[in-house]
């Protein structure tokens, strides 16, 4: 998987971003926080391959994304965004060790094939967050569906890695454990990231799951129908970045 060029198109917008070289991974473990509804996977980006990914988006600019809010029936938004559709992007993440993670989760069916090659990274600043919501299946055509929406988060601090679910209060340990890491920024070398939990509610808005985002680490978790709500909390302290893309079933 070296190096490639390619074009991104960003609210039409055409720029050459340089992605990074990232490697197929062994001895990856999957942490199950409700299930196979939502789960972690540590390191699954490096710091190296989380930072240049950065570099690179950071490259091409962010464009903000805002909403109009609850009131007018849409969660609240406030992040930067950027969307590049690149099939060749998506399937080298895909390979790097995804394939044979979800080689055996059937959807009705269907089995996990790759990744939806839209691809979004997101900025969160201070005081930056998004509000509770449910992320809605796609169909992509040809017996094609997406199931699982996939986090990669490129930023994130080590002693606030330990995800908390319903089954931790139930005395279950966690199985989540991450190595020290440098957090610096492009925007800010000295920030370390503070806030920006993925929280998870199941009915009557009780707390399912609460992730801190851990540097190169994946979540992945259901939606459409079963998508439970969630929302990502208000970064308190540094930048949070985070790669988004959904896994195709068919």
């Amino acid at each position: 998987m070296g190096d490639r060029r390619k074009t991104a198109n960003d609210s039409n917008r055409k720029t050459k971003i340089e992605w990074p070289t990232f490697k197929l991974k062994s001895n990856l473990q999957i942490t199950r926080l409700k299930d196979d509804d939502l789960i972690t996977i540590q390191n699954y980006f490096t710091s190296a391959e989380s930072k240049a990914f950065i570099k690179a988006a950071e490259s091409v600019g962010f464009a903000h994304q805002g909403s109009l809010g609850p009131a007018k029936g849409e969660a609240y938004r406030d992040n930067d965004r950027i969307s590049v559709n690149d099939p060749i992007l998506a399937e080298a993440i895909w390979q790097s060790g995804l394939q044979q993670l979800l080689s055996d989760f059937r959807i009705q069916g269907k089995v996990a094939i790759g990744l939806n090659p839209n691809i979004r990274f997101y900025r969160y600043c201070v005081g930056q967050h998004f509000g509770q919501h449910i992320d809605e299946s796609v169909y992509l055509g040809e017996g094609r569906r997406t199931y699982y929406t996939l986090l990669i988060y490129l930023s994130g601090t080590p002693d606030r890695n330990k995800a908390k679910s319903k089954n931790d209060e139930n005395g279950a340990p966690s199985k989540t454990k991450a190595k020290p890491k440098n957090n610096d920024s492009p925007q800010d070398s000295s920030a370390v990231l503070a806030g920006g939990e993925t929280v998870f509610y199941g009915p009557r808005n009780v707390l399912v799951a609460e992730v801190p985002p851990s540097e190169g680490m994946a979540l992945l978790h259901i939606h459409g129908s079963k998508c439970m709500l969630h929302e990502a909390r208000t970064v308190t302290k540094g930048v949070k970045y985070v790669l988004r893309s959904d896994v195709v079933f068919c």
